[in-house]
């Protein structure tokens, strides 16, 4: 995942804002970069593809240093991981370092081409430096013309800026993505994280959604998603250098909800070519000549897989047979020489996944393995590897983990469907468009959290809560169940809303919580119907849906969660958020140990 770092101050910083680098290295990053302003008055870049060490190099070639500068390091997500497209970006005086993703870059840079702007990369970023500088060609002073650019940017994003003719000050901007801003004595700091700001001051600012900052030295000054002067509280960060930073937040689990705009945007920069409007996934296997798809993971992952099941035979007509891990070869599964077998893990290291996969290949199938960590003994053993871009997950309980796994698993349907001639280019080009506004789109489900913490303090009164949901959102409410009871030990089922009449209309009784996942769909009105008969007969209702399915429940549900409009593919993306904010807030309030609950580890390493 992407990293910013930035000072203005009194003393040089070159080699600061590399050191600031060097502790957001745990992030991920496959290029380096710094900008800075010369006591002359020159702005000087120095990048590199690679390493931090590639970016000491090239300092060491041509040294050059400053009072202020910023700093990146960069997951490739428009363009390949180059020289050309490391960050800071730059146009005439101005320099900015970005992490998200721009949905609109496309025809911004359009506009800005016809204005004599050269863009000479294919990034998303680079307008961004162009639109500032298109603000100052046209007479205004630099914090207007940040300002005019930023409105103008439609996605996640965090933005820190520096501008040759105001010397003594950093612009920066967040919506989606995570930005502090740190104060010293005679500096200012801009940051990813507070880890980024560790050994220079552990006093920071965690700007708030929408917020607009102008860092100076020793100095800041944020203007809200309002455009109001703001004042945010001064924390004092115990973040060390090595180690990871739970920063605003009270557990790393809520940190690592509010981290999935970014890391669902860093997982689509791997599988998704925006300038072609395709997908890079259709050589992981032979996917025109695979029969069957045999589907393993455990926990978390499982629930991702069986989503993925769902994409799968919808959009790329492949037959998929889901299992737990952890019964899979004891079956004694048959596995024919068109198969292929996929392996969900996190960690690449679940015990019983491994197994699964070495069973597989010892029986001739090719693997795929989804995970997050590309050194992991299954990444390592796999044929192919679809690595997910989620960065550490601290938490047990996994969140920005799931939903990059799902974006993954989106990524490969569809790319499996354009090979097998299910898919047309057209319908491939539409699906890009949907995938890449699903940062901005769980951005925004998660501003229901208020509502969700509120809902909460409900459930920390019950022993048994049930969650429904038909079609993608069955194995949805299996994820809901699993994280309530993860965290805050409360017995939870999930079921498939069809089978209520099947058994588990029984444990429904006056006021016992039901939890329905139900955004308007094909079955929408099926779940209506359920979600009415356990209503009727005293439950206490909570709906997780849209605009549209809110509307249609009327009054059947005691409290609904609105989640926004959302095309159908990433629709369960976004619907996962509001699901693990429940389990959350509920777990928070009832004083359990969120990032470490009893008896769970985060990688299972033994059957």
């Amino acid at each position: 995942m992407c990293g910013i770092v930035g000072i203005v101050g009194s003393t040089q910083v070159t080699e600061r804002l590399v050191d600031g680098l060097r502790r957001l290295e745990y992030r991920g990053y496959d290029s380096a970069g710094v900008a800075v302003i010369t006591p002359q008055g020159v702005l000087e870049r120095r990048r590199a593809p690679g390493k931090i060490a590639g970016l000491d190099q090239a300092i060491a070639q041509a040294p050059t240093d400053g009072v202020i500068g910023i700093g990146h390091t960069r997951w490739a997500t428009h363009g390949a991981p180059t020289l050309e497209n490391a960050h800071p970006h730059a146009s005439g005086a101005v320099a900015i370092v970005h992490n998200g993703i721009i949905e609109n870059f496309q025809e911004l840079r359009t506009e800005l081409k016809a204005e004599g702007f050269a863009c000479v990369t294919p990034t998303d970023s680079e307008v961004i430096a162009h639109l500032i500088a298109s603000g100052l060609k046209q007479g205004l002073n630099m914090a207007a013309a940040f300002n005019a650019a930023v409105d103008r940017l439609r996605g996640a994003y965090a933005l820190a800026a520096l501008n040759v003719d105001e010397p003594g000050a950093l612009y920066v901007a967040r919506s989606g993505c995570p930005l502090v801003v740190g104060l010293g004595e005679s500096e200012g700091y801009v940051g990813s994280d507070s880890l980024a700001l560790a050994g220079w001051t552990n006093k920071v600012i965690y700007l708030e959604e929408g917020d607009r900052a102008v860092v100076t030295a020793g100095d800041v000054r944020i203007l809200d998603a309002e455009q109001r002067p703001a004042n945010r509280e001064v924390h004092v960060s115990r973040a060390v250098a090595g180690f990871a930073d739970k920063g605003e937040y009270r557990h790393f689990m809520e940190k690592e909800i509010h981290e999935q705009p970014d890391a669902i945007a860093h997982t689509l920069s791997r599988y998704v070519d925006v300038d072609a409007g395709r997908f890079n996934t259709g050589d992981l296997l032979d996917w025109a000549h695979i029969n069957r798809l045999l589907s393993t993971a455990c926990g978390t992952a499982f629930y991702a897989g069986a989503i993925g099941k769902h994409w799968f035979e919808a959009h790329a007509r492949l037959a998929v047979e889901i299992d737990v891990a952890s019964e899979f070869r004891y079956r004694d599964p048959v596995i024919g020489p068109n198969d292929a077998a996929l392996f969900i893990s996190q960690s690449g290291e679940t015990a019983d996944t491994l197994a699964a996969l070495r069973y597989c290949k010892a029986a001739g199938a090719k693997t795929l393995a989804v995970v997050n960590v590309a050194e992991s003994s299954i990444a390592r053993e796999a044929d192919a590897i679809a690595q997910t871009q989620a960065g550490p997950e601290i938490g047990v309980a996994s969140t920005k983990a799931f939903t990059a796994q799902l974006t993954a698993l989106a990524c490969l349907a569809i790319g499996a469907g354009r090979v097998r001639g299910v898919l047309t280019e057209a319908d491939e080009a539409r699906f890009v468009t949907e995938l890449l506004e699903a940062p901005r789109l769980i951005n925004a489900a998660l501003a229901s959290e208020p509502q969700i913490e509120a809902i909460a303090h409900r459930l920390t009164q019950v022993r048994d809560v049930l969650y429904l949901g038909r079609g993608v959102y069955h194995p949805l409410a299996m994820e809901g169940a699993l994280k309530l009871k993860e965290i805050s030990y409360i017995h939870a089922e999930g079921y498939a809303a069809g089978e209520l009449k099947h058994g588990p209309i029984a444990l429904i009784e006056e006021g016992t919580p039901v939890v329905v996942a139900a955004p308007y769909d094909a079955l929408f009105e099926k779940t209506l119907s359920n979600m009415q008969e356990v209503a009727a007969r005293g439950a206490e209702v909570i709906l997780i849906t849209d605009d549209k399915g809110a509307s249609l429940a009327g009054d059947g549900a005691a409290h609904v969660v609105t989640m926004p409009d959302c095309p159908d593919l990433i629709r369960p993306i976004v619907a996962a958020a509001p699901i693990q904010l429940l389990a959350y807030h509920t777990a928070s309030l009832k004083g359990t140990d969120v990032d470490q609950p009893r008896n769970l580890a985060k990688s299972v390493t033994v059957e």
